[in-house]
């Protein structure tokens, strides 16, 4: 089976990559458009800044590529985010497969709540084969100042001052806010059922 990791300017490519190690998967990391249309299953990850993020993918004409897949792709975190519509970090347009807008947590100077959000949370009302395994409630680990909506293309949420949607699903398309390379064994459980749809 032929897992492609998206290579761009957003990493945290190396920490996905020993995750699919360890389920015993060498992936290929690569922004190569053949490489990327002939995966049985792509990965988008993201740690980094939307709109130079979308700025490079844009130059490499990645977006568009992205656009056209038809097999199961996972966007995380950041590469979750640029599936979206829009987000309001540097005012980005986005990919906008899933019909959901990033916004910026904003709580206010006398919240207790840190921002970004950093640390382990729990996911609920999980609507998907991906959480094939996973409990209600069980906890990811999310690293994230920005957040989607909910939205129609919601099948996780979490809560850190306001419900959010922690994953989207459209299609063929996967996204989930948090970190499952990082999230111990519900992470590896979930990139597991990824990589079996």
């Amino acid at each position: 089976m032929k897992i492609v990791i998206i290579k761009y300017n957003a990493g945290n490519i190396q920490s996905v990559k020993f995750a699919l190690n360890r389920l015993g998967i060498e992936p290929i990391v690569s922004d190569n458009v053949n490489d990327i249309l002939s995966a049985d299953k792509v990965i988008f990850p993201g740690v980094g800044e939307a709109s130079s993020a979308m700025n490079y993918l844009k130059e490499k004409q990645l977006d568009q590529v992205i656009k056209q897949l038809k097999q199961p792709v996972l966007g995380i975190c950041l590469g979750m985010q640029l599936l979206c519509k829009h987000s309001e970090e540097g005012d980005t347009n986005c990919i906008g497969i899933f019909d959901a807008e990033i916004k910026k947590f904003n709580f206010g100077k006398d919240s207790e709540l840190k921002v970004p959000q950093i640390g382990w949370n729990k996911i609920f009302n999980l609507k998907s084969d991906l959480f094939k395994g996973i409990k209600e409630k069980d906890y990811m680990y999310f690293v994230h100042g920005y957040y989607a909506n909910l939205c129609n293309d919601t099948i996780a949420v979490t809560d850190y001052g306001i419900n959010y949607s922690s994953a989207l699903n459209k299609n063929n398309f996967f996204g989930v806010q948090f970190h499952p390379e990082k999230s111990a064994e519900a992470g590896e459980i979930l990139l597991a059922n990824f990589i079996k749809m």
